[in-house]
C-alpha cells in the first residue's frame, strides 16, 4: 500500500481595534476581501480575513504543511534519523521557523515596515493582537513570558493536556498563545520572526554566517536590550557559538553591554587607567558603607558583572538576602563559579540570588529590597535609555535607596594615557561632569519623590574634584 498523504494546518491571526480596523489590510498588503494563497518549499500559506469591518479586522496566517514532503529524502540523501523518527513529529502543526519562514515571505513589506497607501500609519503604534493556538516550550509556559512580556506585551497562556481522555498524561508542551500590545505592526512581526524559532528551538534549514545578520536585522532596536539576548541568540543561531559569540559583540555596539563580552576583546582600558589609583577597592568600600549608612539587609547588585561586589557583600552578615542582577547569562555563570556558590554553606548560599534581567525593563523580581546598588553602570546605557532605567528601578523597583556611581569626565585631564575627548572604556556611552550627574540625579530625585546626596570616591583634585562620583538617593 502507498503512503497516505496528510495535510495539516499552523495558524497565525493577527487583529487591531484601530478604526478604521481594515487599515490593517494596507497594512500587510493583503485585501480583506480575497483569499490569498502563496507556494513556499514546504507547502502553501493562505491568507483571509475572518473579520474586516471599521471597529474590528482579523488577518489569518494559515500554513498547509505536508509532512511527507517535510521528511521526504532528497536525492542521494541518507535516511539516517529512521523513518518513524521522521513521520511521527509535531513539525506540521506547531508554531515553528516555518512559520517564521511564512512571515518573511507573505507578510515581507509588512515586515519591512513599508506601506504606501498608509505610510505614516506604518511607523504608528496601534492595538494589536496575535494568536497562536500552538506555541511550543519545551521549558514550560515562564519562557514565553520571559521572551514576550519584556517587549511590553500583555500574554495568556493557555494550557493544553496531551489527552483530554487520559489527564493523568499531563500537560502538553504547546500553549495557546495570545499577545497583546500597543506597537508597530512591523515591530510585531520581528517579534514573531525572531522567538518562534527560539521557542521552538528546532530550526528547519542551515544556519550560516548570514542568519547573524538576519538576527540583527530583525532585532534592531529591541534585542540589545532585552534581558534574554543570550538565549535568544544561542538558539535563534543553533547553538553554534562562533556565531552567537559574533552577534553578542554586535549586539554590545548597540545597546546596554554584556560585560563579559566587553572582557574578552581584552582588558578594559578603565581598568588599566584606573588600577593605579585603586580605584576598584576604593568604590566597593564606599558602596559598602552607603549601605550600612542606610542600614539595608536587602541588596540588590544591579549589572553584577562577575560578583566583585557581590564577594564583598557576603563576606558582612549584616547583609542577610543579595541578589545579583545582569543582562548577561555568562557574567552570572562566571560569577557563580568565582563565588563558589556550589560549595559555599547552605545558610549562606540562600543568602544569594543570581537573576539575569535588564536594567531597562520593569521587573517586579527586582522589587521589596532595601537598597539597590548600580556601580559603574549607567554609564553603559544608551542615553535615550536613562529614561527607562529610571523607570524601571525609581518607579518599578522602588528600594528603600539607590546608591550609583559613575566616572567624573573632569578627572579624565589627569589620565596621561587618556587622550582629550575619550572615554576610560570603550563601551561608555557618556560620562558626565560632576555637574552633569547632579542635574540628572536631582531631577530623577524630584520625580521619584527620593533624596540625592553626593560623594566623591578616591582622591579629590582642587580643580577637577574625584576620579569617581558617588550619588546616594534616599526615601
Amino acid at each position: 500500500m502507498g503512503a497516505c498523504r496528510t495535510i495539516d494546518n499552523m495558524l497565525l491571526t493577527i487583529s487591531t481595534t484601530y478604526r478604521p480596523a481594515t487599515d490593517l489590510g494596507y497594512l500587510l498588503h493583503k485585501n480583506p476581501g480575497r483569499f490569498q494563497s502563496f507556494p513556499l518549499p514546504f507547502g502553501r500559506a493562505h491568507v483571509f480575513y475572518s473579520v474586516a469591518d471599521a471597529d474590528r479586522c482579523t488577518a489569518a496566517l494559515l500554513l498547509d504543511i505536508d509532512p511527507v514532503g517535510l521528511v521526504r529524502p532528497k536525492a542521494g540523501a541518507s535516511n539516517s534519523a529512521g523513518w518513524l523518527q521522521q513521520y511521527v513529529n509535531d513539525r506540521p502543526y506547531v508554531a515553528s521557523s516555518h512559520l517564521s519562514v511564512a512571515i518573511a515571505s507573505v507578510f515581507n513589506s509588512a515586515l519591512a515596515g513599508n506601506c504606501r497607501e498608509r505610510p505614516e500609519l506604518a511607523q504608528q503604534p496601534i492595538p494589536l493582537e496575535a494568536q497562536l493556538p500552538t506555541l511550543p516550550s519545551r521549558e514550560g509556559p515562564e519562557l514565553i513570558g520571559w521572551l514576550f512580556e519584556p517587549l511590553g506585551y500583555a500574554v495568556e497562556i493557555q494550557e493544553h493536556p496531551l489527552d483530554a481522555g487520559f489527564p493523568e498524561w499531563g500537560v502538553s508542551p504547546c500553549f495557546g498563545v495570545g499577545l497583546k500590545g500597543v506597537v508597530r505592526l512591523r515591530d510585531l512581526l520581528a517579534h514573531l520572526y525572531v522567538l518562534l524559532p527560539v521557542l521552538d528551538d528546532a530550526k528547519h534549514y542551515w544556519v550560516g554566517d548570514d542568519e547573524v545578520d538576519k538576527l540583527l536585522r530583525f532585532g534592531a532596536g529591541w534585542l540589545s536590550d532585552h534581558p534574554q539576548q543570550e538565549l535568544i541568540s544561542t538558539r535563534y543561531l543553533k547553538r553554534q557559538r562562533s556565531l552567537v559569540l559574533q552577534a553578542l559583540d554586535r549586539l554590545s555596539d548597540d545597546g546596554q553591554v554584556a560585560p563579559n563580552v566587553a572582557a574578552e576583546r581584552g582588558q578594559h582600558d578603565e581598568e588599566r587607567l584606573e588600577t593605579p589609583l585603586r580605584l576598584g577597592e576604593q568604590r566597593i568600600q564606599a558602596v559598602l558603607a552607603a549601605l550600612r549608612e542606610v542600614g539595608a539587609t536587602r541588596v540588590l547588585d544591579l549589572g553584577c558583572g562577575e560578583g566583585n561586589l557581590l564577594r564583598e557583600l557576603l563576606r558582612e552578615p549584616a547583609f542577610r538576602a543579595i541578589t545579583g542582577v545582569d543582562v548577561s547569562h555568562r557574567a552570572l555563570e562566571t560569577a557563580h563559579s568565582r563565588l563558589r556558590l556550589d560549595n559555599l554553606p547552605a545558610a549562606q548560599r540562600e543568602r544569594i540570588t543570581l537573576l539575569q534581567a535588564s536594567l531597562t525593563y520593569q521587573d517586579q523580581r527586582l522589587a521589596g529590597f532595601d537598597a539597590a546598588v548600580a556601580m559603574e553602570v549607567i554609564e553603559h546605557i544608551d542615553p535615550d535609555r536613562l529614561e527607562a532605567f529610571e523607570a524601571a528601578v525609581f518607579g518599578a523597583a522602588q528600594p528603600g535607596a539607590v546608591v550609583i556611581t559613575t566616572p567624573n569626565s573632569e578627572y579624565n585631564a589627569l589620565f596621561e594615557n587618556l587622550p582629550p575627548g575619550e572615554f576610560r572604556h570603550r563601551d561608555h556611552r557618556f560620562e558626565w561632569t560632576r555637574e552633569q550627574f547632579q542635574d540628572w540625579a536631582q531631577a530623577v530625585a524630584g520625580r521619584r519623590a527620593y533624596d540625592v546626596s553626593f560623594h566623591g570616591i578616591g582622591s579629590e583634585h582642587p580643580e577637577y574634584g574625584a576620579p569617581t562620583q558617588m550619588g546616594v538617593f534616599t526615601r
